[in-house]
């Protein structure tokens, strides 16, 4: 038997025994985002069911700035021992990759995806007083006058921003954007008719919706929501439209794989259960629970996808 065959047997070995005795102590769960959004809310309740799961306490570590990137950056510099995970979104693991200059990691090669845990859909909603009931009516409103309608976004960068920019070019029309800071404005703003258009989260504009005081043309997603089956999707109008904002754990690069598959499991399992299921519905959130290869190929899709959108729409956030 060689040295380096004994060597790889007793690091198999070792890493096998550790994933089984794996974790012996509190996990941190980073958050890049205030506690309250979309992200936070699915990493608590992941973060409860995963407590359950491993046998020790996860703890949620709010840390928010720059789109996400503060976070992920802790999660570049942490031991890959699995006891620092991050629940990361689209944002800071899929956008700002090229969107940021100078940014300290590279998702892929930094990070070890481990499961998406849901995403949920956006909604193109608009000013009741603008003459377009559907997205047909809207391309063709701002093809007859070009520069007129000003689209509204949580941000410059944003998925919201981001996600209209994508709308923008694949119907070949010239809408103004207009950013604010956050959704709660950008809605306010749109309510107002100071800006005529909004690609933003559909659980947000619902009660808005139901009051009359903004009109939903489409979601943005592949398929209609089991809660909205009226409204239909972008994809309906322009094909091969799809945006979600997604939610998935990663952990840092050389994670053993022995406890990747562990968490993974964990995730998978947590996600088919009732209570979690109809909580993130609840939420407008789609369960998911996927593997680790199937995450990493489809966040390498994403930052392919909204790579080409930012140099195109030439997006730049110092």
């Amino acid at each position: 038997m060689s040295k380096r065959f004994l060597i790889a047997v007793l690091v198999f070995a070792s890493s096998g025994a550790f994933a089984q005795t794996y974790p012996t102590r509190p996990v941190r769960l980073l958050v890049g985002y205030s506690p309250g959004g979309a992200v936070d809310i699915t990493a608590r309740l992941a973060g409860q069911h995963l407590t359950t799961a491993l046998g020790q306490q996860v703890v949620i570590d709010n840390r928010p700035g720059a789109g996400g990137t503060v976070a992920a950056t802790l999660l570049l510099r942490a031991e890959p021992d699995g006891y620092t995970l991050m629940m990361g979104s689209n944002g800071e693991m899929a956008i700002s990759p090229t969107l940021r200059l100078n940014l300290a990691y590279e998702p892929l090669r930094d990070f070890a995806p481990v499961s998406r845990v849901g995403a949920s859909q956006l909604a193109l909603v608009v000013y009741p007083g603008l003459p377009a009931k559907s997205v047909a009516e809207l391309i063709a409103l701002a093809k007859s006058k070009p520069g007129a309608i000003n689209f509204a976004s949580s941000g410059t960068g944003t998925t919201s921003h981001l996600s209209s920019e994508l709308f923008k070019d694949m119907a070949g029309i010239d809408i103004v954007h207009v950013p604010y800071k956050g959704a709660a404005p950008a809605v306010t703003e749109l309510i107002g008719g100071r800006v005529q258009m909004l690609i933003t989260g559909y659980s947000t504009t619902v009660p808005h919706l139901k009051a009359g005081r903004l009109r939903a043309l489409a979601v943005t997603g592949a398929t209609r929501l089991k809660t909205a089956p009226g409204l239909p999707t972008i994809g309906e109008t322009l094909k091969d439209y799809d945006v979600t904002s997604w939610y998935g754990v990663f952990a840092p690069a050389r994670t053993s794989k022995a406890i990747i598959d562990r968490l993974h499991n964990a995730i998978a399992t947590l996600a088919k259960r009732p209570e979690v299921t109809e909580r993130l519905t609840s939420l407008g959130i789609a369960p998911e629970g996927n593997t680790p290869a199937a995450f990493r190929a489809q966040v390498k899709s994403e930052v392919t996808k909204w790579g080409k959108i930012v140099k195109r729409a030439k997006v730049k956030v110092e």
